[in-house]
């Protein structure tokens, strides 16, 4: 399969390194030319435990010089999708999947603006990657990835992505209520990362101190709400889940936490900020979010 990665960061190289080294054809598209050439040059080093490899991939800052491609997988910043989505109608054909694995809420929505939302498929990961410099990254994180249709059926095209994904090491299964996994997944980011993007602490650390557990606790608590009073099915219990996933990551810095370490803008409005969105319209109040979204939005105005 010909898979295009949109967005050659942490995660985006994660992905796009272990589908190349499965013997998938890859193309790494980004916009940073450090990070392009170095992959070009070098090759991309994934570090992973006590191990490094380097993979050879294709890296671009081009889109449109790839070609036609089955599956396009977006993993850029929310802020960025509609220009990546637009970059990526380059290497559209009749039946190319678009796939988002991107945090937070809104990607769906910007991607089925400019492509027949009959070809968009939404996903969840629960892998967290660390960008370390051009061309290498630590995969710091494990757990499963889910992806569905946005009408939750099961049909062939989802079931052989996630088949893919597992034969390249992601272990995969196709959901019929993606959309929940999605509130899921937000409700991890909402409770790891702009805690520990403010605090400078590392995932795992978030367990260590009960101020921070009680910050997580109410971030989640407050999401949930929200979720239910929408009607989002919820699976188990979700700050018990946010618990798990900061242990299981616990040497990995939250892609939040990352930005405020490079001064890069960060995606809490579509994380904190799109719970305190939901919020509003349904006439719910979430104080601690609020509270967050604004702190890193301070915070940033000094990078």
């Amino acid at each position: 399969m010909k898979i295009v990665v949109m967005g050659a960061g942490a995660m985006g190289s994660l992905f796009g390194g272990f589908l190349a080294l499965s013997g998938e054809e890859v193309w790494l598209v980004d916009i940073r030319k450090e990070q392009i050439d170095a992959i070009r040059s070098v090759g991309l080093t994934i570090e992973e435990k006590e191990k490094r490899q380097i993979i050879r991939v294709n890296a671009t800052s081009d889109a449109a010089s790839v070609g036609k491609a089955d599956l396009v997988i977006f993993f850029v910043k929310t802020y960025h999708t509609e220009k990546a989505v637009a970059d990526a109608l380059a290497v559209q054909k009749e039946d190319t999947v678009f796939l988002t694995l991107q945090n937070g809420l809104g990607n769906e929505e910007a991607i089925c603006k400019q492509v027949d939302p009959r070809k968009v498929i939404l996903g969840v990961t629960n892998h967290g990657a660390t960008f370390l410099g051009p061309g290498r990254i630590r995969h710091a994180g494990w757990g499963k990835t889910y992806i569905g249709e946005l009408d939750g059926k099961e049909t062939p095209r989802v079931t052989q992505i996630a088949q893919l994904f597992t034969k390249a090491g992601i272990e995969s299964e196709v959901s019929s209520n993606i959309q929940g996994l999605v509130w899921n997944k937000l409700f991890i980011n909402v409770g790891i990362n702009a805690v520990a993007a403010i605090t400078g602490l590392k995932n795992g650390r978030l367990l260590d101190y009960p101020e921070t557990l009680r910050l997580m606790e109410a971030l989640v608590s407050e999401a949930v709400a929200v979720a239910r009073k929408k009607g989002i099915p919820i699976e188990g219990n979700p700050l018990e889940t946010v618990k798990a996933i900061a242990e299981a990551a616990r040497e990995n810095r939250c892609s939040m936490g990352q930005d405020f370490d490079n001064r890069r803008k960060t995606e809490i409005d579509a994380i904190n900020g799109a719970v305190v969105r939901e919020a509003e319209r349904l006439g719910i109040a979430v104080p601690y979010n609020q509270m967050v979204t604004d702190l890193v939005k301070v915070i940033e105005k000094g990078f």
